[in-house]
C-alpha cells in the first residue's frame, strides 16, 4: 500500500511534527508512505517538496490580502483564518499518481486551495483527511472559540471586523466547502475526542464519516532518562526544581503567556520560598522575553535542534506547564509524559484527555490563574511524585506509541 501524506510543511509546527511522526510509523509497519510539502526543512528522503517558485510567494501574500480587505485592513487575526482561495494542484505529480491513498494534515496558507482540494476528490482516490484544528468544520477559522455559527453557516465572524450576517467572507468560504463536500466520501480524522465532537456539530459535516485517532510519538526516543544528566548536558542546575514552559512563540497570547505570568506571581507572593526553590525553563522563539515577566529565574532556550535536545529538556525539568486557551492534541503534552515529566493544563479541547487529573499531572479550571498555579504547587509538593511520573509515562506508551496509532490508522487505510 502507497500512502502519501500532504502537509504545508515539514517540520514547523504541531501538525507537521504529527504527520511526519505518523510517516515514520507508517513505514516502521511495512506501508510504503511519503510526505509531500511546500516547505522541507530535513534531506529526508520520503519527504518531497514542492518545486519552489516565486507564484507560490504570489499565493500566499495574495490571500493575506483578500483576508486583510474583508477585514477593513486591519491586521487583527490576519494569520488566525484562512480561506484557501490560492494553491497548488499536485494531482499531476508522481508522487499523487502512485499512491493508493491520499492523506489530508494541515494544508493552509498556500500549500492547498478548495479547487485543488477539489481536484485531488476528483481523481476517485481514497481521501483521509486529518483535522490539526477545526478549520476543515468552519468557514475560514481554525479554532471557532465560543462562536457556533459552523453549526448551522458561518456569518457576521468574530474573527472580522464589522462582518455582515450571511455576506461576510466566512460565509463565502463556509457555502463553496459546502459545494465542495457536497455527495464526496471524505473520512476525517480528528486528533482528540474533542475536536471529534466539535466536527460533529459542523453543518459541513453532516453525515460524513469521521473518527477520533491520536497522533503518535515514538516512545523510544521520548521516554524517562537520569534527570541530573539532562540537567547536566543542558547546564541547568541541579539545585533548583525546574518547570518548563515551551511553544513555537513563547508571546503567542493564544498559548497562554499572560496566565502563566499571573500563575507565577501568585505562586511567588503565597509561597515565596519559591523564589529561590523554582526556576523556569524555556524554549521556543522569543523565550528570552520571559526573565523580564516572571518571578522566577528563567533559562532561554532559543533554539532547540531536533528531537534528541527536546528529551533531555523534558527530562531535565519536574514539571511541564501548558496554559494554551486553544489546543487539539497537543504535542509538546504528549513528549513531556512519554518521558515522565506530568503537566498541568488547562480544562480545554484534547488537554483533559491526556491528562488524567490527580493521576499523571493537574487539569486545572479553564482561564483560571489561581487553579493553575494550585496546579503547579501541588506538581511541587505531591509525596506520589514518582508515582506521577511513572503513570505519565505509561499513558503515553499506551495511547500514542507509534505502533499504536500507526495499526488504527491502517485499518482505516484498510477498510477504504
Amino acid at each position: 500500500m502507497r500512502v502519501i501524506l500532504i502537509n504545508t510543511s515539514e517540520r514547523i509546527g504541531g501538525a507537521a511534527i504529527a504527520a511526519n511522526r505518523l510517516m515514520e510509523a507508517l513505514k516502521a509497519q511495512g506501508i510504503k508512505a511519503k510526505m509531500l510539502v511546500r516547505d522541507k526543512q530535513t534531506t529526508q528522503s520520503t519527504v518531497v517538496p514542492l518545486k519552489p517558485n516565486w507564484r507560490m510567494v504570489g499565493q500566499f501574500v495574495w490571500e493575506r490580502v483578500v483576508i486583510w480587505a474583508a477585514n477593513r485592513f486591519s491586521k487583527r487575526n490576519l494569520f488566525a483564518v484562512d480561506i484557501a482561495n490560492m494553491g497548488n494542484d499536485i494531482t499531476s505529480l508522481p508522487e499523487f499518481q502512485q499512491a493508493d491513498i491520499i492523506h489530508l494534515h494541515w494544508v493552509n496558507q498556500g500549500m492547498l486551495s478548495l479547487k485543488g482540494i477539489r481536484r485531488i476528490l476528483d481523481s476517485g482516490k481514497p481521501v483521509v483527511w486529518t483535522m490539526h484544528d477545526m478549520w476543515p468544520c468552519t468557514g475560514i477559522c481554525h479554532y471557532s472559540r465560543r462562536c457556533d455559527h459552523y453549526r448551522t453557516e458561518c456569518h457576521n465572524c468574530p474573527y472580522l471586523a464589522g462582518g455582515r450576517r450571511h455576506k461576510d467572507l466566512s460565509t463565502r468560504i463556509f457555502r463553496r466547502k459546502q459545494a465542495l463536500y457536497a455527495g464526496r466520501q471524505i473520512h476525517f480524522v480528528t486528533c482528540s475526542q474533542w475536536l471529534e465532537g466539535q466536527a460533529r456539530q459542523s453543518a459541513l459535516l453532516r453525515g460524513m464519516p469521521i473518527c477520533s485517532i491520536p497522533n503518535a510519538i515514538n516512545t523510544n526516543l521520548f521516554r524517562p532518562h537520569d534527570k541530573a544528566a539532562a540537567r547536566r548536558k543542558l547546564h541547568l542546575p541541579e539545585d533548583k526544581r525546574l518547570m518548563l514552559f515551551g511553544s513555537v512563540k513563547i508571546t503567542d497570547k493564544r498559548k497562554g503567556i499572560d496566565y502563566l505570568v499571573q500563575s507565577c506571581q501568585l505562586l511567588a507572593k503565597e509561597h515565596p520560598e519559591l523564589r529561590e526553590q523554582l526556576a523556569v525553563v524555556a524554549f521556543g522563539r522569543n523565550s528570552q522575553q520571559l526573565g523580564s515577566l516572571l518571578p522566577f529565574q528563567v533559562y532561554p532556550l532559543d533554539f532547540v535542534t531536533g528531537d534528541h535536545q527536546l528529551v533531555d529538556i523534558y527530562n531535565a525539568v519536574d514539571l511541564f506547564a501548558t496554559p494554551s486557551l486553544e489546543d487539539n492534541l497537543p504535542n509538546t503534552i504528549m513528549e513531556a509524559m512519554a518521558c515522565g515529566t506530568p503537566c498541568v493544563g488547562f480544562n480545554v479541547g484534547g488537554i483533559p484527555e491526556m491528562i488524567d487529573h490527580l493521576h499523571n499531572g493537574y487539569v486545572a479550571t479553564y482561564r483560571s490563574a489561581e487553579d493553575f498555579a494550585n496546579g503547579i504547587y501541588w506538581l511541587l509538593t505531591e509525596p506520589g511524585y514518582d508515582s506521577l511520573c511513572e503513570q505519565a509515562a505509561r499513558k503515553a506508551a499506551t495511547h500514542y506509541a507509534e505502533s499504536v496509532v500507526a495499526k488504527q490508522y491502517i485499518d482505516l487505510y484498510n477498510k477504504l
